[in-house]
């Protein structure tokens, strides 16, 4: 897998600190990115697709995907297009020629995004990529479906912003009105956020101590689960710890039965994170005060981080730029590179070896 931060270290530097630096540089552009991929994604809409609202589907894994995810929860509040996300290669049954098939691969070597593409394009859908390069943009090109070029030179998680406004800009004829100025100034505030968070002794790094070494769940309302997706894979990829994340307040009719009767021997050992924001409904507030209290009472550290924003783009935003920060803060206490995905590079060499076995025994 090509290195995402070149290896000659600086002078004095140890990888792991390096990686740390690039980290929190490419954390620091969300805002920037994000105001560049709806550019790009506006750019690129223009005599393409058409003022027509239409069912819409994105394609991708992993760090592709969740902007997909933060995506759709936009447009579910605010138009009525109605935007799938497609963690997989096949696409539903109900896409069809007057469907739109988005295309998220970060490389574009993601086998599923690949495969997706052939079935669109068999299905005669209208198809945008998004992608660095690899085959899928080959494949964009050749067919001649519009392509936005994404940087190369960075993980796929971190290109987040770039991607989540690239489909903002895509789709925004679609919105009741342009995106635009809401672009602009949540860009803004992000720039000030960013300064505010990153500052010694800042929440994530609060959040951070907070935790621990504890094992988190991460909660958030429909519009935030995304956000507690992201923070949840962020927390594996960055701080290398295994995380997970859950909907309320859907876990308080399930989850809740298992947490009451979690042993207070093994509650030292948990924590929960709750995310919130103004829209957030008052009774899931309450919830979660409600459940806060119940794990408390076991030994289970809860943190409730709220964003004070009444636009939920801003605070999917503003969520995202805390979680991949506090991540970082882990990385650091941990003593861990944020950048090294080893495992992944491992398992992709393995599914290639697979793959050229198969197609071996095929020939043989």
């Amino acid at each position: 897998m090509k290195p995402y931060w070149p290896p000659i270290l600086a002078s004095g530097m140890t990888a792991r600190a390096q990686g740390l630096d690039r980290m929190r540089a490419l954390a620091a552009q969300l805002p920037d990115q994000f105001a560049n991929g709806y550019r790009d994604g506006t750019e690129a809409a223009r005599g393409t697709l058409g003022p027509r609202p239409r069912p819409t589907y994105a394609v991708g894994i992993g760090g592709s995907a969740i902007s997909g995810d933060l995506a759709r929860v936009v447009f579910e509040r605010e138009t009525k297009v109605p935007l799938v996300v497609v963690r997989g290669p096949a696409l539903p049954a109900a896409a069809d020629r007057d469907s739109l098939a988005i295309l998220l691969s970060h490389s574009g070597t993601s086998w599923e995004a690949v495969s997706a593409y052939d079935e669109a394009r068999r299905k005669g859908m209208r198809m945008v990529a998004i992608t660095s390069g690899g085959e899928l943009a080959e494949r964009a090109e050749r067919d001649g479906v519009p392509l936005i070029v994404i940087n190369p030179d960075m993980p796929p998680r971190c290109s987040v912003g770039l991607v989540l406004g690239s489909i903002l800009g895509l789709l925004d004829a679609w919105f009741p009105e342009s995106n635009e100025d809401r672009v602009g100034r949540i860009a803004d505030r992000l720039r000030a956020q960013h300064a505010i968070y990153a500052a010694h002794g800042g929440l994530p790094a609060r959040l951070a101590a907070r935790l621990g070494r504890r094992l988190p769940f991460v909660y958030g309302d429909g519009p935030l689960l995304p956000v507690a997706r992201r923070w949840a894979t962020q927390l594996e990829e960055n701080a290398k710890r295994l995380a997970t994340f859950d909907e309320v307040p859907e876990t308080y009719h399930n989850a809740i039965v298992a947490w009451d009767r979690l042993a207070r021997s093994d509650g030292h050992r948990l924590a929960t994170f709750f995310l919130e924001w103004e829209g957030t409904h008052p009774k899931i507030r309450a919830s979660n005060r409600y459940f806060e209290r119940m794990v408390a009472r076991k030994g289970v550290r809860t943190l409730r981080v709220a964003f004070d924003s009444s636009d939920l783009l801003e605070a999917l935003l503003e969520g995202t730029l805390v979680g991949d920060l506090t991540s970082l803060e882990l990385a650091a206490r941990g003593r861990v590179d944020p950048l090294a995905i080893d495992a992944i590079a491992r398992y992709r060499d393995f599914l290639a070896g697979s793959s050229a076995r198969e197609a071996a025994a095929r020939r043989s």
